[in-house]
């Protein structure tokens, strides 16, 4: 669930703890596993906004591909670590935002171990031309301010 605080929306939370699957050979998260983490966070998000992913995906005339995504991972992460992401999105101009993420210890949020960047564009499915961001959307990035 979404809270708000003062009228604007907190940054959204989510809890994630590291699989056998999310590390590679040395024991420690697998990079692009980090991106892929941090974009279950965001279905999350917008699940907990109401966005059905079904009807979007099926129905939807508009689409918000990833356009750019970056990741710094500043300490070693092994299985079984639990995390905290914490999710902040920005507008950046009528049909783009993009959402940023900070992975902590859940156990310590003075402990930074990842932070990613992944940047959207809303566009027509059909004519792949950018459009305004939707309401809910629009309402999230523009909440979070």
């Amino acid at each position: 669930m979404l809270k708000f605080l003062g009228g604007l929306l907190m940054p959204f939370e989510y809890p994630y703890t590291l699989r056998l699957a999310d590390t590679d050979a040395a024991g420690v998260v697998y990079f692009a596993e980090v991106l892929r983490i941090c974009h279950e966070a965001y279905e999350e998000a917008l699940l907990a906004l109401g966005c059905d992913w079904r009807q979007m995906l099926q129905q939807s005339e508009l689409v918000l591909p990833v356009v750019h995504s970056s990741a710094d991972l500043l300490a070693p992460m092994f299985c079984g670590d639990r995390l905290l992401i914490i999710l902040t999105p920005k507008r950046l101009r009528a049909s783009e935002f993009s959402v940023r993420y900070h992975l902590f210890a859940q156990d310590n949020r003075d402990r930074l171990l990842a932070r990613a960047r992944t940047r959207h564009v809303c566009i027509q499915r059909a004519s792949r031309q950018r459009c305004d961001l939707p309401g809910a959307i629009a309402q999230w990035v523009d909440g979070s301010a």
